[in-house]
């Protein structure tokens, strides 16, 4: 196991496997961290806020120190590395908590610091996908929750198109089933209609996934799990895209 906070030697660039973790804070992960157990898978890499590769222990995200915690990037990075022994995965986790969707579209300050991030790494390595997990901001308004899926859609084309990947895997995770506001199943259906219109792109269920007590956030055993479900479909994608 690697040794947290301390800046790694990177492999090739066509051996640095890159991943955006963008949204809000169910992306940055709300999960207790348990000492014991924090160790970096070895070929789990993350990007730090001085803009240095390290060991992706938790928190893999520092938008709010005092309460970031694990999060689905956790059980994503290494279920991407054990599928592809050859190559070392960099985690880029640019979500912060309790942020609305139109921060994340082209123009807003969080979209262009994460095209920022993600540019300035394509140089040491390859983007090969984004995970997303957001919504809850937006659940509360009709105007937000019903255009959601218009906005999220156009976000994805530039992302794409910003990054110089036309075809670049997007997989969003559904909100928690515990997440009662009145647009939460509005959003969910956007992502699911998504899929329906823009290609590579999925869906992570979080079916069955409980709360913490506040009955907003995954707990830390659901954000790795979530984390899991949203690896299948991000390796069900490339596996797609390796077949055309």
């Amino acid at each position: 196991m690697l040794a947290a906070d301390k800046t790694v030697e990177l492999p090739e660039k066509e051996k640095f496997h890159i991943y955006l973790l963008i949204g809000q804070s169910n992306m940055a992960g709300r999960g207790k961290v348990d000492p014991a157990t924090n160790k970096a898978h070895p070929r789990v890499l993350k990007l730090d806020k001085a803009g240095n590769w390290v060991p992706a222990t938790d928190p893999l995200h520092f938008d709010k120190p005092k309460i970031a915690g694990v999060g689905p990037g956790s059980g994503f990075g290494p279920v991407i590395a054990e599928a592809s022994p050859e190559v070392t995965i960099g985690l880029i986790p640019a979500a912060v908590g309790g942020t609305p969707l139109s921060r994340w579209v082209k123009g807003g300050d969080l979209y262009e610091r994460a095209v920022k991030l993600a540019k300035e790494n394509q140089k040491k390595g390859v983007i090969k996908g984004a995970i997303w997990h957001q919504g809850e901001g937006d659940s509360s308004k009709p105007e937000l929750y019903n255009s959601y899926q218009k906005r999220l859609a156009g976000m994805i084309a530039d992302l794409r198109t910003d990054l110089g990947e036309p075809e670049m895997p997007f997989v969003m995770g559904e909100l928690g089933e515990f997440f009662t506001r009145e647009g939460a199943p509005t959003v969910n259906q956007a992502l699911h209609g998504i899929t329906k219109e823009v290609p590579a792109t999925a869906v992570a269920s979080s079916k069955g996934l409980p709360a913490k007590s506040d009955q907003v956030h995954f707990n830390a055993d659901s954000e790795r799990e979530f984390g899991k479900r949203y690896a299948a479909q991000m390796l069900k994608l490339q596996k797609q895209a390796s077949e055309k």
